[in-house]
């Protein structure tokens, strides 16, 4: 029995476009001779839908191209996901379709209809098993949603695994041994939950009866791929390409930004340019998806930034060829401070940094947007979006943000793959590479200096990584430092603690400190913050954050109370 099967783009919510491409597809198949072609779950729905997915002439839809679908299969076996509008009001997730029939009228799994995050979820398991005749054989098969089955004590002779899952850096490719032959199909494309991006990157394979895989798609790329059921035992396995983790974030945030734009219609894209990591990765990144001709560097400087930074922002435009721009803000910054005062409002020198933040994103990146048709960056990191490190309607604001998932040990990482890698020259200079990080809004952060901002990159990275996507508590912090075991738990350099915090109250006091900036004000930045673009299982966003403030336990008192006493 041949079998193909369709890494293709899914569009949410877009059940006539998706329906028109898997209708090209199933020509595609049955031209090459095969027997059965399989596309990804949820198909013609796509799946994160938001509040589309319970309207009921939605489902109706989607029932409509499912019969579409079931008249293109003469000849050829289809099996494929959409959802349908029943009186029971659950999901039909699976559909297969041969010679214009139901099978089974149809083989399907019915699953509880609910969302998580704007996702439909289905339960996990696997279907009744069924039967297909090809050219005098009967084959028996089974869709499935977890692989951690003995499928030789079914009597399968193949399974279908429908993967739904969108990219993560520590997504596996490889599964359990399954003992039969398996194929694995997934999607591609980009679909949100509103507030968040997930790119798809699809990497449908082919297992054998070992778990070994024998055949593997390429990422983030559409394609129709075939296979002989009978040979995939024979076949031998094949050696996975090694692959880096900045390779791995490039081809997801590249892929992503150029999907997003497109969606939303966009073409140029503005970005502020401070001379710091995190901007000059944004701008090579933009300059890969649109080309020099459609990326805007800006530089805004104020009385506190550094002729270095300021030189290191040429230099990175001149070496992607942009178009650039110095806008300084300094006058309007000090007219704003004078009105105010003017007004017998005192302006505290905090709210003077904050002032030149929202000038940089809210005036002058907002306006050179609006003026030649495009839109402007947001080029937060994980670390500063942790503790709402950033000014809300000021460095927070943007209409996305590409590297706000990326710790910023990984935006150095990005940096320098894309200088090797990608451009294959040096794009960014170096001495951006180099700099102590700063924001440069006072002359507390002087990076002629070595003055910069106040997290410790080193450190923090792991601390905030920690609370976030390890779910620990400072309880569980304050417990391991008190073992000695923190940098082994939460996976920085051996020794980083002590060079930073030589003594129990100074790490306390940093702990505190953060903790309440990411269970306070950070969450509210967090939820007007522009929509991210995720890389990881845990992106903000798809957590379920409250704005209930501050708590430690009562263990942690006990914990800290002791470590004090000493």
């Amino acid at each position: 029995m041949k079998i193909a099967y369709a890494q293709m783009k899914v569009l949410a919510g877009r059940p006539g476009l998706n329906t028109k491409k898997i209708l090209k597809f199933i020509d595609e198949a049955r031209a090459g001779g095969a027997d059965v072609v399989i596309f990804p779950e949820l198909a013609i729905s796509g799946q994160m839908l938001g509040d589309t997915g319970l309207a009921i002439p939605f489902a109706r839809d989607c029932e409509a191209c499912s019969e579409e679908i079931r008249a293109a299969s003469k000849n050829i076996t289809v099996i494929f996901g959409s959802i349908m509008e029943r009186l029971s009001k659950r999901f039909k997730i699976i559909e297969a379709a041969a010679n214009k029939k139901w099978i089974d009228d149809p083989v399907a799994i019915d699953f509880s209809r609910f969302h998580e995050k704007s996702r439909i979820v289905p339960t996990r398991g696997v279907s009744t098993p069924f039967k297909l005749t090809r050219r005098h054989k009967n084959y028996r098969g089974a869709y499935i949603f977890d692989a951690r089955e003995n499928f030789v004590e079914r009597g399968l002779d193949f399974c279908i695994r429908f993967s739904a899952e969108p990219f993560g850096i520590n997504k596996k490719i490889s599964d359990d041994k399954i003992n039969c032959p398996m194929i694995k199909v997934g999607a591609i494309g980009i679909q949100n939950t509103g507030k968040t991006i997930y790119t798809f990157d699809g990497c449908s394979a082919v297992y054998n009866s070992r778990g070994e895989i024998v055949q593997l798609t390429e990422p983030f790329e559409e394609s129709l791929n075939f296979i002989e059921l009978e040979e995939i035992d024979k076949m031998p396995p094949l050696k996975l390409p090694e692959v880096s983790e900045a390779e791995k974030i490039y081809r997801a945030v590249n892929y992503g930004v150029k999907e997003f734009l497109s969606q939303i219609g966009m073409s140029k894209v503005v970005i502020g340019v401070s001379g710091g990591i995190d901007s000059a990765v944004a701008a090579a990144l933009y300059v890969q998806v649109l080309g020099t001709e459609n990326v805007y560097l800006v530089n805004m400087p104020s009385k506190f930034n550094s002729l270095t930074t300021k030189n290191l922002s040429e230099q990175l435009a001149k070496n992607l060829g942009c178009k650039y721009f110095v806008v300084p803000i300094q006058e309007s910054v000090d007219w704003t401070v004078k009105q105010l005062e003017e007004r017998g409002i005192e302006v505290s020198s905090f709210v003077k940094e904050n002032v030149q933040a929202r000038d940089r994103s809210s005036r002058i990146l907002a306006a050179i947007a609006a003026s030649v048709g495009g839109v402007f960056t947001c080029n937060a990191n994980k670390a500063e979006s942790t503790v709402g490190y950033a000014t809300l309607y000021g460095d927070e604001a943007g209409f996305l943000s590409a590297l706000a998932d990326l710790w910023k040990y990984q935006v150095y990482d990005l940096a320098r793959y894309m200088n090797g890698e990608i451009y294959k020259r040096e794009v960014i200079p170096q001495g951006i590479i180099d700099i102590v990080p700063s924001a440069e809004l006072s002359t507390a952060q002087n990076v002629d200096e070595g003055k910069g901002d106040p997290l410790k990159y080193p450190y923090h990275d792991y601390l905030f990584r920690a609370f976030v996507e390890y779910n620990l508590s400072p309880e569980s912090i304050l417990r391991d430092y008190k073992n000695g075991e923190l940098e082994k738990e939460i996976g920085c350099e051996a020794g980083i603690v002590e060079k930073y915090f030589p003594t129990a109250q100074e790490f306390i006091d940093d702990l505190e400190r953060w903790w309440k900036a990411f269970t306070g004000m950070g969450v509210a930045k967090r939820i007007q913050s522009p929509p991210i673009l995720a890389v990881t299982q845990m992106p903000f966003g798809a957590r379920a954050e409250s704005q209930n403030g501050v708590h430690f336990t009562k263990k942690y008192f006990e914990l800290k109370n002791k470590l004090l006493a000493r």
